[in-house]
């Protein structure tokens, strides 16, 4: 972030006045800070992209393959007909400018071309000129253009710049999904190897070695081991927890982010209280996974079918350990993936119908909702433990904190899981303080860094992409002295802790289950002087 211009300057330099020329005429200016790196062509090869090459967004040349204006066109083609709510999108929409303001990377860049209405217009204006009677005759007039490599570089440049959060849906009086229409530009761009590397080499690795990050099995299992080393110095109580156990009626799979990398560590470390606990208490029977060490879904960002491949590995491996049902943890593309495009994606005959509708073995109560997935969210989860007396807190334990809730876009838009991180929260903090309405729930705004624009590269759009969710944080932290901002999403603990430091220094960020964990109260367990993070319970350093 070094390169990064002062906050005030980079707000400064925002500008929602119209442009002077007609969208069509503005040439696409990719500026370094607002793009992802090019992808590695051996992650491309590894995943059975076409394409693979060496290229820079930068250079004037991208290496096309000759017949690349060819090669798009039968992707239109194929996908007008695969997917109806394409060919919709593409025909429905009047431009009524309604989620013209909702983008948060339009309202922290000013681009116009940031709007979700001009963002789909960048495709529907070729599929009109190049597919449509109209388009072809009346050309321009009618909304239509040709595919040009300028064009398709503009495609890039801006179907990189959305996150899929799908605000802009919510306001749409037709329904129209933008993100729907990123998906398929972006799949279109695959069909040309143009992919960027944050996206592309982690879904390589996630085929490779089962996560995003690459890590080899026996890493991740010294990486929980390490964690309990750390619990056993909190609680007094060494957390065992079993990997690849076959027979098992519970799989837990979350994101390779919560292993890795902090503050998703300190929420990993609340699974491993939580799940030794529940042990303990009343015998839940729960394993982990070594190949499904990834919760998380690059492939989202990808293709469909990617999308369909890395949401396969979770199920192959909870019908290898014949488990009732898996257990999933908190992350955000993980979720939509799974309640919103699995049971399309892999038909009624999938092996998910080998497990159970799942049902908490600690609380009988049956996840109704998960029928069909077979997989549980863990707020779910945690919720209806709390809900039925099962678990006792000590919430003076995160009397530092003040927490406001950050709704994550694809647990909140897109599976509904607006009320149980609320529920949860409330249950072990003492001050808790939701951001303005228009901000959460539905509305919420993305963390800036979704749909795999989480690089370092990208930082001066990420802070842009970020200003919505900063400035409503900004509003509670000074009007009521809000210090902690929480979530259910290991993009959003990835990306949320460098956008506070840089809108809203004082801020902190967290998962749910790192403050479930710090206020738990364990049979057995040794008096507590600091909580997960190290740092001194109130009233010890006193």
């Amino acid at each position: 972030m070094s390169d990064l211009p002062r906050p005030e300057a980079l707000f400064a330099n925002i500008d929602h006045n119209p442009p002077r020329a007609d969208w069509m005429d503005v040439p696409v200016e990719i500026k370094p800070g607002r793009y992802c790196y090019a992808a590695n062509p051996d992650s491309v090869k590894y995943v059975g992209l076409p394409n693979a090459r060496k290229w820079n967004p930068l250079d004037e040349d991208w290496k096309l393959p000759e017949n690349w204006q060819e090669i798009i066109f039968n992707g239109i083609r194929e996908r007008l007909h695969k997917f109806r709510s394409f060919k919709i999108f593409m025909d429905i929409c009047v431009r009524c400018g309604a989620c013209a303001d909702k983008c948060h990377y339009f309202i922290g860049s000013g681009d116009p071309k940031n709007m979700p209405v001009l963002r789909a217009e960048l495709l529907r204006s070729v599929y009109r000129g190049e597919f449509t009677t109209f388009g072809k005759i009346l050309g321009r007039f009618a909304g239509g253009r040709k595919l040009t490599v300028d064009v398709l570089k503009e495609w890039w440049y801006y179907f990189f710049q959305c996150s899929e959060c799908r605000r802009c849906s919510v306001f749409c009086p037709y329904g129209i999904d933008t993100a729907e229409v990123t998906i398929i530009g972006r799949e279109l761009l695959n069909l040309l190897g143009l992919n960027i590397d944050w996206i592309a080499t982690p879904v390589a690795n996630c085929y490779r070695t089962g996560n995003h990050l690459g890590i080899q099995p026996h890493a991740f299992f010294d990486m929980i081991d390490f964690f309990c080393d750390d619990i056993e110095d909190i609680t007094g109580i060494r957390p065992e927890p079993t990997f690849n156990r076959k027979g098992a009626d519970i799989l837990f799979v979350t994101p390779s982010g919560d292993v890795f990398a902090d503050p998703g560590t300190y929420t990993c470390m609340g699974y491993l209280i939580l799940f030794e606990h529940l042990k303990r208490e009343y015998g839940l029977d729960i394993t982990w996974s070594t190949y499904a060490s990834e919760g998380g879904n690059f492939g989202f960002f990808t293709s469909h079918e990617t999308m369909k491949r890395l949401n396969s590995k979770m199920y192959m491996e909870a019908d290898r350990l014949g488990v009732k049902w898996i257990l999933g943890g908190e992350c955000g593309h993980m979720w939509r993936v799974i309640h919103q495009y699995m049971d399309t994606l892999n038909g009624p005959d999938f092996q998910s119908s080998r497990m159970e509708t799942p049902v908490n073995p600690i609380t009988g109560t049956v996840f109704k909702n998960a029928a069909s997935t077979k997989m549980v969210h863990i707020a779910e989860f945690t919720a209806d433990l709390i809900k039925n007396g099962k678990l006792n807190f000590d919430k003076k334990r995160n009397a530092r904190v003040h927490l406001t809730w950050h709704d994550s876009c694809n647990p909140a838009r897109g599976m509904g899981l607006l009320d149980e991180p609320r529920y949860v929260a409330k249950s072990v903090v003492e001050k808790f303080t939701d951001m303005p309405v228009g901000t959460i729930r539905e509305q919420t705004f993305c963390c800036g860094g979704g749909a795999g624009l989480n690089a370092g590269e990208n930082d001066e759009l990420r802070m842009m992409g970020g200003l919505p969710r900063a400035n409503a944080v900004k509003y509670v932290h000074e009007k009521y002295g809000v210090n902690m901002l929480g979530c259910v999403c290991a993009i959003d603990r990835a990306v949320l802790p460098n956008s506070m430091n840089y809108w809203v220094p004082g801020v902190s960020v967290c998962g749910l289950h790192e403050l479930v964990a710090n206020a738990l109260i364990m049979t057995g367990e040794k008096e507590r002087e600091t909580d997960l993070r190290g740092e001194d319970l109130p009233g010890e350093d006193e």
